[in-house]
């Protein structure tokens, strides 16, 4: 794991914390669930390019997709 992995892990997993606490506490499953996405991914996967892709994707989510 290298500097930049570990970097992007770190905001990408902060930015799925704060969706994992606004989905439990407003009860809402898309935030809920993209903030545990958030928070796991950059554990498995080791390219930075692959990292923002996903992370941004599946950051936008909530955004899109109201249920």
């Amino acid at each position: 794991m290298n500097t930049s992995q570990l970097l992007l892990g770190v905001l990408f997993s902060s930015i799925g914390l704060g969706y994992f606490i606004y989905g439990k506490k407003q009860k809402t499953i898309v935030p809920f669930l993209c903030g545990l996405i958030l928070m796991i991914f950059p554990y498995f996967i080791e390219s930075p390019g692959l990292i923002v892709l996903i992370g941004a994707v599946v950051s936008a989510v909530p955004y899109f997709v109201r249920l």
